[in-house]
């Protein structure tokens, strides 16, 4: 099965990506991933796409493009079919990926949408904190470290992405909704779109995606 997940940042996507993952035995497709390769990295591609990111816009369709299409070129283990996240967001890359796709095995069977109010986002993304050496993601309110500013896991310093502000959450949602929306469009035409409400427990937002994939 090959699974788009779509939502604003702070929809869930991530904890939701990790369970499908480990659920349905899936490779876990994630731009933010590969992006965060080529900033580490610093290639050029990498501090191109920075450059956006930095100031809570979209990455322009020609680079994303080009980064999903190596990583599925080098795919070597299919698995049981794989879980976008964070691609595609713009009509024309939907329409790109269908192009690369065609009738093979790399067509997208189900489309999550995470759904969620403005607000409840702002909380969650002001409240944010990451661990700096493995990643680790915590929330002052809802998941807080034990020892304040530490991981629990590493003991590594956390801190606040800067475009985790109310401001910057407000630019990203705007391009979001501007951009993403055709897409949902495009694939709720296709009969296989499941809209998922994102402002639950995380075991009921688990149970809807369960049973919209297992539908």
């Amino acid at each position: 099965m090959n699974i788009l997940i779509m939502g604003g940042p702070g929809a869930g996507k991530g904890t939701m990506s990790a369970r499908i993952v480990e659920k349905f035995n899936v490779n876990h497709i994630s731009t933010g991933d590969i992006f965060r390769s080529e900033i580490g990295n610093g290639t050029a591609l990498g501090l191109e796409a920075k450059s956006y990111m930095d100031k809570g816009l979209l990455v322009p369709d020609e680079l994303v493009n080009n980064m999903v299409k190596s990583y599925l070129e080098n795919l070597e283990d299919k698995k049981n079919g794989y879980l976008l996240d964070g691609y595609p967001r713009t009509l024309d890359q939907a329409k790109a990926f269908d192009a690369l796709a065609g009738d093979s095995d790399l067509a997208i069977d189900k489309v999550i949408a995470m759904e969620i109010d403005f607000d409840v986002l702002a909380g969650r993304i002001t409240g944010r904190r990451i661990c700096k050496d493995c990643g680790e993601i915590y929330h002052i309110e809802s998941k807080p470290s034990k020892l304040e500013g530490k991981c629990d896991k590493c003991g590594g310093e956390l801190y606040q992405r800067k475009d985790d502000t109310v401001e910057s959450l407000t630019v990203r949602l705007d391009e979001y909704s501007k951009q993403t929306a055709p897409v949902l469009d495009y694939y709720a035409e296709k009969g296989i779109v499941n809209k998922i409400n994102a402002d639950q427990p995380i075991e009921s937002v688990w149970s809807d995606v369960l049973k919209a994939l297992e539908d």
